[in-house]
C-alpha cells in the first residue's frame, strides 16, 4: 500500500512540475523557441520542483539533502528531460499531434516507463533496514 500511496503522491508532485514544466513550454514556442528545446528547457525547471515535493511528500525522505542524492536526481532529471525533447519531436513534429496534447501523452509515458520507478529506485530509495 505504501507503494501506492508514494505512486499516487509522485504523481501529484509530477503534475505540479508539468505545470511550470507546460507554462515554459508554451512561452518558449509561443516566442519561437524549437519545440524539442522548450521541451528540454521546461521539463529541467519542472525537475526542481519535482524534488522538492518527491523528497518531502511522496518519498517522505528526511534524511538531509547530499551532493549524492542530488546528482542521481540530477540523472534522472536530464534523462527525463531528454527522454521528452526525443518524444516530443517524434510526436509532435514527425506524428503532428498538437504540441500540448503531445505533451500531455509523453508526460504520461515517460513518468510510467522512467520517472516514477527511477526516482523510486535511484533517488529515494530507503535503506535495507528501513
Amino acid at each position: 500500500m505504501r507503494n501506492f500511496r508514494e505512486l499516487v503522491a509522485s504523481g501529484f508532485g509530477g503534475a505540479v512540475a508539468t505545470a511550470v514544466d507546460v507554462s515554459v513550454l508554451v512561452l518558449m514556442v509561443e516566442h519561437g523557441a524549437p519545440i524539442a528545446g522548450a521541451a528540454f528547457c521546461g521539463a529541467a525547471l519542472g525537475a526542481v520542483m519535482n524534488f522538492a515535493l518527491n523528497k518531502y511528500i511522496a518519498f517522505r525522505d528526511r534524511s538531509s539533502i547530499t551532493g549524492h542524492q542530488l546528482l542521481r536526481f540530477g540523472l534522472v532529471a536530464v534523462a527525463t528531460a531528454a527522454l521528452m525533447a526525443l518524444a516530443m519531436h517524434i510526436v509532435a513534429v514527425v506524428l503532428g499531434v498538437p504540441y500540448l496534447l503531445a505533451k500531455l501523452i509523453c508526460a504520461v509515458c515517460v513518468f510510467a516507463a522512467w520517472t516514477y520507478p527511477a526516482q523510486r529506485r535511484l533517488v529515494f530509495r530507503r535503506p535495507a533496514h528501513a
